[in-house]
C-alpha cells in the first residue's frame, strides 16, 4: 500500500471552494479529506488547487499535421477538403511514428491539466490497407505512450467500415481504416485484454459514424460488447452529413440513432453541432454526453453547438482537442462561451441557477462530462482517483484572486499556461511545468515532423 499527505491552502472539493485542506491519498486515490486542517507533516502544494479533467476525444496521429492545412486550396474550403489532406498524411505513418506523435501530445496534455484521454481510435491497418501481424500493433504503441508518459486512457478502438450511408464501399484512401464487425470485436478483445491490469486505463466501444457503419453492425457489436462501457461516435459534426443521412433515411442523424438504436448515459456524442430541438432533448433526456470539441469544430468550420439551450434544458456535455490545433482547457471552454456570444450577441451564456461564475460553471460541466465519457472519477471528493492541478502562485491573476474567482481569471484573463504542477494518482507527472521526459519526446517528435513533411 503507497500513501501520500498533501495540503493545499485553497483547493476546490466537490462542494467547491475550501480553505487548509488535507488529503490523504492512498494507492492513487483519495481517502480522506479534512478542512481547516493544518499542513505538518504533508507535502504542501504551493498555489490553488483543481481538479484535471478528461480530454474526451483525441486522435493523436493527427497532432502532426497542426497548422499544415491552413492554406486555402479551393474557394470553399471545408472539412471535406481538410479530411482529403489528412488522408495524405496519414498514408506515411508507422506504428513507431504514432507512438513518437502520441506520447509528445500525451506529455503535453498533462502540462494542460488533462489527465485522462479517450482516444477515438482508427488507424488500425498498413499503408496498403492490409492488417498487420499483430492486429492491435497501432493500438499498443498508444499504450505505450500513455504509460510513458502517465496519463490515464480511455481506449476507444473504433469500427470503420464504409465510406458512406447505406454500407457504401469504402476509398482507397479510406484502407488504413476499415475492419468488417469480426475483424473489429477481434481488436477490441485484444485492447481489453491489454488494459485490464492498468489502474489508469479503460476501454469502450466506438463507431466512426453512422455513415462508416450499418445499423446491424451496431446491434452485433453492443450485443457482442459489455453493456457498461462508454459508447461513441462521431455525429451531426457538418451540414453536408447531415444531409446525407436524410437523403438515406429520411431522417437526420441523431434523429436516426434515437428512434433506431436508443440513447442511454453511456453514449458520447461527439460534435453533435447541427440539432433540432427534438434531437437536442433526445440527447438530454438520454443523459447521454454531447462531446464538445470547440477549437477543431471552429478551424474546421463545423458550426456552433447550441450551448445554451442545452445547458438550459440541463444537457451533460464536456470537451475533447479532437485534432489538436490547441491543447489547453482554458482555450476550449473560452471558445465554447465565446461562440455562444458571438452568435447570440449577449454576454455570459453558459451558467444556471446554481453557478452564476461562467468560469466555474464551465469547468466543472466539463469535469462532470468528461468523467462519465471516459468512465473516470476525477475531482477533488473521497473515492475519486488522486488526479489534479496546481496554479502558478506566482501568476498575478491567480495571485491576486479571491477563491471564486479563481476560475473566471484562469479561462478568461490568463494567455500563458498557469499549471505548474500535475499530479495523476497522487504521483507528480509535471513539476514546475515541466515533465521528466519532455525534452527527448520533443526531440523525437521534431525530427519526425521533418522527416515527414520534408523540412530542414
Amino acid at each position: 500500500m503507497s500513501k501520500q499527505l498533501y495540503f493545499a491552502e485553497q483547493a476546490y472539493l466537490s462542494q467547491g471552494w475550501a480553505s487548509n485542506v488535507r488529503f490523504e491519498v492512498v494507492d492513487g486515490v483519495i481517502s480522506k479529506i479534512t478542512t481547516d486542517s493544518f499542513a505538518s507533516g504533508t507535502t504542501r502544494l504551493s498555489g490553488p488547487v483543481i481538479p484535471s479533467i478528461a480530454n474526451l476525444h483525441s486522435h493523436a496521429f493527427q497532432r502532426a499535421m497542426a497548422g499544415l492545412a491552413e492554406v486555402c486550396l479551393k474557394p470553399n474550403d471545408s472539412f471535406w477538403s481538410w479530411r482529403d489532406l489528412m488522408y495524405k498524411m496519414v498514408q506515411k505513418l508507422t506504428p513507431d511514428d504514432v507512438a513518437i506523435i502520441a506520447k509528445q501530445l500525451y506529455i503535453d496534455m498533462l502540462k494542460a491539466g488533462y489527465t485522462q484521454v479517450a482516444e477515438f481510435h482508427y488507424l488500425h491497418h498498413q499503408a496498403n490497407g492490409e492488417q498487420y501481424s499483430q492486429a492491435d500493433e497501432i493500438a499498443q504503441q498508444l499504450l505505450e505512450a500513455a504509460n510513458s508518459a502517465g496519463i490515464g486512457l480511455t481506449l476507444l478502438p473504433v469500427l470503420y467500415s464504409h465510406s458512406g450511408f447505406g454500407g457504401k464501399v469504402p476509398t482507397p484512401e479510406q484502407g488504413r481504416f476499415i475492419n468488417n464487425t469480426d475483424q473489429y470485436l477481434s481488436l477490441y478483445e485484444s485492447c481489453e485484454a491489454s488494459i485490464a491490469q492498468h489502474p489508469l486505463h479503460e476501454i469502450g466501444v466506438c463507431f466512426h459514424s453512422l455513415r462508416a457503419v450499418t445499423k446491424t453492425q451496431i446491434e452485433e457489436v453492443l450485443a457482442a460488447t459489455a453493456n457498461t462501457v462508454p459508447i461513441h461516435i462521431h455525429i451531426s459534426e457538418q451540414q453536408k452529413e447531415v444531409q446525407d443521412c436524410i437523403a438515406w433515411s429520411q431522417q437526420r442523424p441523431v434523429q436516426w440513432l434515437a428512434n433506431n438504436i436508443g440513447l442511454n448515459e453511456r453514449w458520447c456524442l461527439v460534435h453533435a453541432t447541427h440539432l433540432t430541438q427534438a434531437e437536442l432533448l433526445a440527447i438530454v433526456n438520454s443523459k447521454a454526453v454531447a462531446g464538445l470539441c470547440p477549437t477543431t469544430e471552429a478551424n474546421l468550420g463545423d458550426g456552433i453547438f447550441p450551448a445554451t439551450d442545452f445547458v438550459q434544458a440541463q444537457g451533460r456535455w464536456g470537451i475533447g482537442s479532437d485534432s489538436h490545433v490547441s491543447l489547453s482547457i482554458v482555450e476550449e471552454l473560452r471558445t465554447l462561451e465565446y461562440s455562444q456570444r458571438l452568435r447570440d450577441r449577449q454576454r455570459n451564456r453558459l451558467y444556471d441557477d446554481q453557478q452564476n461564475h461562467i468560469g466555474n460553471f464551465l469547468f466543472t460541466q466539463a469535469l462532470q462530462g468528461g468523467n462519465q465519457a471516459s468512465q473516470v472519477k476525477l475531482g477533488l471528493g473521497v473515492g475519486n482517483r488522486a488526479d489534479f492541478m496546481v496554479l502558478d502562485q506566482q501568476n498575478p491573476f491567480i495571485a491576486a484572486s479571491n477563491s471564486e474567482d479563481i476560475f473566471n481569471r484562469w479561462i478568461f484573463a490568463c494567455n500563458v499556461n498557469v499549471i505548474r504542477h500535475v499530479y495523476v494518482g497522487g504521483k507528480a507527472v509535471i513539476t514546475d511545468f515541466r515533465h521528466s521526459q519532455e525534452e527527448s519526446a520533443s526531440a523525437d517528435f521534431s525530427a519526425l515532423l521533418k522527416r515527414l513533411f520534408n523540412t530542414v
